[in-house]
C-alpha cells in the first residue's frame, strides 16, 4: 500500500481545485474589507459633520469630546483594516490600541465620578492587562515578518547578514588554506 505524499490532497486530481477556491475566497475577503473601509470612511465623514454642527451650536464639551474620541477610534479601526489588507493578518498592537482608546472614551463619556468603585477597579485591571499586552506586542517580532522572509523584516535581515559574514569568513579561511598549501 503506497503512502500519500504531503502535497497531494483528497481532491487534488478532481474537479475541486483547492488553490483556486482559496484564491477566490481571499479575493472575496479582500472585497469585504474594502467595503468595510469605505463604510467606515463614510461614518467618519458623517461624524465630522456632526462635530462641525455641534461646535456651531451650543458648546457641550462632553458631547464634542466623545465625538472626537469616536472619530479617533474609527481612524484606528480604519488603520487596522488597512494593515489587514496589506499583510492579511490582524495587527494585535493596533487592535489593543483601539480597545484602550474605546475604554478611555467610555470613561470620558460617562464621567469618572459616575462610575462605581467596582467598575473603576475592573477598568483599571483591564487597562493594565491591555497595556502589558501592548508592551509584549511591541517587544516581540511580528510573526508574519519572520515567516514572510522579506528584506524589510529586521530579524531576517540580521540573520542574512550573519549568514553572509559566516560565508565570507569561511571563504577567506579556505583561501588562506589554499595559499598556504600552494
Amino acid at each position: 500500500m503506497s503512502k500519500r505524499t504531503k502535497s497531494r490532497f483528497l481532491f487534488s486530481d478532481r474537479w475541486l481545485d483547492r488553490h483556486a477556491i482559496v484564491r477566490n475566497m481571499e479575493a472575496f475577503q479582500d472585497l469585504l474589507v474594502i467595503v468595510l473601509c469605505l463604510a467606515l470612511f463614510a461614518v467618519m465623514l458623517i461624524q465630522l459633520w456632526g462635530i462641525f454642527i455641534a461646535i456651531t451650536q451650543a458648546l457641550d464639551y462632553k458631547h464634542i469630546t466623545a465625538k472626537i474620541l469616536f472619530i479617533l477610534i474609527l481612524v484606528e479601526l480604519f488603520r487596522l483594516l488597512m494593515v489587514y489588507l496589506q499583510e492579511h493578518s490582524i495587527a494585535v498592537g493596533v487592535a489593543v490600541e483601539v480597545t484602550i482608546v474605546s475604554v478611555l472614551r467610555e470613561i470620558v463619556v460617562h464621567g469618572v465620578l459616575e462610575i462605581s468603585a467596582i467598575q473603576t477597579a475592573a477598568i483599571c485591571g483591564l487597562l493594565l492587562i491591555l497595556g502589558s499586552l501592548l508592551i509584549v506586542c511591541a517587544k516581540t517580532p511580528h510573526m508574519d515578518c519572520i515567516s514572510a522572509n522579506t528584506k524589510f523584516c529586521p530579524i531576517v535581515v540580521q540573520g542574512r547578514r550573519q549568514q553572509e559574514s559566516d560565508f565570507d569568513f569561511q571563504y577567506s579561511h579556505s583561501c588562506e588554506e589554499k595559499q598556504s598549501l600552494g
